[in-house]
């Protein structure tokens, strides 16, 4: 099964939410958890177990896990193994973009089946241009897995190059997700490659004349619900692409912790709230 296809039977199964594993050190202290690469084994675990058959994925955070140096990198490797164990789709969040055999390098660390830091997905930045990822886009279609580029992030200094017009008269976000299109074309549910689009991005889509239904991947959606994204913003930026988005929440369902039958009802209703907004009208009406 192509990664696009698995991830949209997991969002049809179990709601289109993403769950952020971001062990920060408030958040660790918050659940009772000292800052350390131990206590990141006890949290990610927690969490999977909370997210089996509630929602669609989780999404670790690598640099969380980085900080902690080696033990946090075991750390990483235990929650992706564990994931995997519990058929839970893993979406890291690693943002790599580099050229050559650096890329392929990154590629080959995330992707490449048997790797110890396998994943399903990985998300990459575009910036050194969507060509220099060639390698992740290869493997992970050689390999059943995916890929999310980022194209309009909700950062406040991300419009300086997203929204930045080349020589071609194109934004580099719309050339981002016309790239993205290219090669999705044609597959069904879905294609393996996916944009990252923030929910709070206002009328950006339309302005700079991206299609996001010719995309024909996942759109990974930060933003939503306690981040302040509500149906009116969706309904902006998304439009009829709502079905594809996934949405994004961390900190908002972690809280929630460190008992996993409450953090399971808390991403159960994050689960039930975002396919309550994804599919209200502006109004917050159901269509």
């Amino acid at each position: 099964m192509t990664f696009g296809a698995k991830l949209a039977t997991a969002m049809d199964q179990w709601g289109p939410l993403c769950v952020g594993i971001d062990p920060h050190p408030e958040l660790l202290a918050r659940w009772g958890l000292p800052d350390t690469a131990e206590s990141l084994v006890s949290f990610s675990d927690t969490i999977l177990e909370a997210s089996v058959r509630s929602c669609a994925a989780v999404k670790p955070n690598a640099a969380f896990f980085e900080r902690h140096g080696a033990r946090g990198m075991a750390a990483l490797e235990h929650l992706l193994r564990r994931a995997r164990e519990l058929d839970i789709i893993t979406i890291l969040d690693v943002k790599r973009g580099d050229i050559g055999s650096t890329m392929e390098g990154y590629a080959d660390a995330y992707l490449s089946p048997g790797a110890p830091l396998e994943a399903d997905a990985i998300t990459v930045s575009p910036y050194l241009g969507v060509g220099s990822l060639k390698p992740a886009f290869e493997l992970a279609d050689h390999a059943g897995k995916g890929v999310f580029v980022l194209a309009l992030t909700s950062n406040p200094e991300g419009h300086e190059v997203q929204h930045a017009i080349g020589a071609n008269g194109m934004a580099v976000a719309t050339q981002v997700a016309l790239a993205v299109a290219e090669m999705n074309a044609g597959a069904r549910p879905m294609g393996n490659v996916g944009l990252v689009v923030g929910a709070t991005v206002g009328d950006a889509v339309a302005r700079l004349g991206i299609n996001l239904d010719s995309v024909n991947g996942p759109l990974l959606a930060p933003g939503v619900g306690a981040q302040g994204a509500g149906p009116a913003h969706i309904a902006e930026v998304f439009g009829s692409s709502r079905a594809r988005v996934l949405v994004s929440q961390s900190r908002s369902v972690l809280s929630a912790g460190p008992f996993v039958e409450k953090l399971r009802g808390a991403i159960h209703a994050a689960a039930g709230a975002a396919q309550y907004i994804l599919h209200a009208d502006p109004s917050g009406e159901l269509d």
